[in-house]
């Protein structure tokens, strides 16, 4: 029985209005009704922040994450939203490096790091992003990147930020695509992920350090991905967006 306990997040990306979320969480509370067996993290657009937090206030086990941040506290950043305005609605996480903020926005591995440090100097639980490309996967270079992007985002961290980190493997070619990687595949590159961490900081640390798989996660294949030993929970897309579905997946993450 691993130490970690499961963390199953649902990133809805651009999707739902405040009303259809409150809908969303009414059907999910009714769907776990007491279900305490992992941590779930419900991490909508930054508009439906108000409303889920006076929501989730109501549903123990439940937790918020924001989609992103900026790293500065304030200032001529238009669009952008700071850790300090994420605390004001009681958001407990953030994800950060997400695959698309590094494709369509050009995130870099420095820029992310100084978002992951924010968050930490704001008490936020960061939910660092990893993972590669097809290409890159095909050039047997997924390795290469994963280190690449772990020592880039966690650079400055001490042991006990690290504890309170994160790490969401999602391969790039597996998102929105329908294809997922093997639970093999998936497993071999948390283990990676799990030896990089012990290199960058310790093994005590390393392994005590959660992390998620996301890529296509369907309640038909989370149970045989979350029953791997590095696999400590889903970063869920599509398959979020339906309270049902996505609560088969949690249910599969109590089990596994």
């Amino acid at each position: 029985m691993s130490m970690r306990k499961k963390i199953i997040a649902a990133n809805w990306k651009m999707n739902m209005t405040s009303a259809e979320a409150a809908s969303f969480m009414e059907d999910l509370d009714l769907e776990l009704k007491n279900f305490d067996g992992v941590e779930v993290v419900i991490v909508p657009p930054f508009t439906s922040l108000p409303k889920l937090s006076e929501i989730a206030n109501d549903m123990p086990g439940f937790a918020i994450g924001a989609q992103n941040m900026w790293h500065e506290a304030s200032g001529a950043y238009t669009g952008e939203v700071s850790a300090g305005m994420l605390r004001e609605f009681f958001t407990r996480y953030v994800v950060l490096g997400h695959s698309e903020r590094r494709t369509i926005f050009g995130e870099s591995d420095d820029l992310i790091n100084k978002k992951v440090k924010a968050a930490h100097a704001a008490s936020l639980r960061p939910i660092l992003c990893v993972g590669e490309t097809l290409a890159e996967r095909d050039a047997n270079k997924h390795h290469d990147v994963l280190a690449r992007q772990l020592k880039g985002g966690l650079a400055g961290l001490d042991a006990d930020q690290m504890l309170d980190t994160v790490i969401a493997y999602e391969p790039v070619w597996a998102i929105g695509t329908g294809r997922t990687a093997s639970p093999e595949q998936a497993q071999e590159a948390h283990a990676f992920i799990r030896k990089t961490l012990t290199e960058l900081f310790d093994a005590p640390t390393a392994a005590k350090v959660r992390i998620q798989y996301g890529g296509s996660v369907k309640p038909d294949n989370a149970q045989e991905l979350l029953h791997q030993p590095d696999i400590d929970g889903a970063l869920v897309g599509g398959a979020s967006l339906d309270s049902r579905s996505f609560a088969k997946i949690v249910k599969a993450g109590s089990r596994a």
